[in-house]
């Protein structure tokens, strides 16, 4: 099984672009993408835990899509601000939303997502083992940014304890991890968040700035090659685009979805289509010819 989707959900600049004009407003947005993808990464699990009303709601507008399966990054905590271990209140607070989407079956794969700044040092190694101790009954998936961790021994330790590495792609610059290809656990896990350097590390770059960027095919099928020689190892492949702005994360999906063989739902929203014309290449599969990724 591969999934493949966008990271997020919740950006003004997607309406009118990917949630066509006049769009329900009871319809939430959540429901409508399940209607052509088969996950989506939770984003705000990042900023806070998730409330377990909201896992709750989630698990009910997917209903419509037995095959969907939720991704969610760790809280921030866990992650970014490691001055002190946190609380006791903030695992807790992380399990109650976590715990709603895993009994439902929903839950594909935890993001334990750190920063570049994260190398890998005697205390970093010591603080990752501590989280992916205290979290060892969710599915996880380690993403790092810094080339220190490509190293041999990581990924087999990684493989003896089942925890996914996370292969992206990023814009690069000295000591970045450049693209991977490794299975170490029974989830393939790949995130895509665009090749944006001149803003990416620009101090004073917005987020919409930094993720302002859209893969050609040309760089798409790169990652189709990886995809599928995890998906040759994985049960379960996860392939998340972050490249959010403007929908651009979406018009890369979808085209990695048709480059997997992986059938769409639906034909695709037209406020879509029309914003990038190339995708309409893919609105009729049945009058297109089946490309080989390789």
């Amino acid at each position: 099984m591969v999934r493949v989707g966008p990271a997020g959900w919740s950006y003004d600049d997607w309406q009118g672009i990917v949630y066509p004009p006049g769009m329900p407003r009871q319809l939430h947005p959540l429901e409508f993408l399940s209607r052509y993808f088969d996950t989506l990464e939770v984003n705000s699990s990042y900023y806070r835990p998730v409330q377990p009303n909201h896992a709750a709601n989630w698990i009910r507008l997917l209903d419509g899509n037995p095959r969907f399966k939720l991704t969610a990054k760790l809280y921030k905590a866990f992650t970014h601000e490691r001055t002190e271990w946190p609380p006791q209140r903030d695992i807790d607070a992380v399990r109650a939303g976590f715990d709603p989407m895993l009994d439902a079956g929903r839950l594909g794969a935890v993001l334990i997502q750190f920063p570049w700044s994260f190398k890998r040092t005697v205390e970093n190694r010591q603080w990752l083992a501590r989280v992916t101790g205290t979290f060892s009954d969710y599915p996880l998936a380690i993403e790092v940014r810094h080339a220190s961790w490509n190293q041999t021994e990581v990924f087999q330790e990684l493989a003896q304890r089942g925890i996914a590495f996370c292969n992206i792609d990023q814009p690069l610059f000295a000591n970045s991890l450049a693209p991977t290809c490794k299975t170490t656990a029974r989830v393939g896990y790949v995130r895509l968040h665009g090749r944006n350097a001149s803003d990416w590390f620009r101090e004073d770059a917005g987020r919409d700035e930094r993720y302002d960027y859209l893969y050609s095919m040309e760089e798409l099928d790169e990652w189709l090659r990886k995809i599928e020689r995890i998906r040759e190892k994985a049960s379960e492949v996860y392939a998340i685009t972050n490249n959010h702005y403007r929908g651009q994360a979406v018009v890369n999906a979808f085209e990695l979805q048709h480059g997997l063989g992986v059938e769409k739902h639906e034909p695709l929203p037209e406020s879509l289509l029309e914003a990038y014309p190339r995708l309409r290449e893919l609105s009729h599969p049945e009058e297109q010819p089946t490309q080989d990724p390789d």
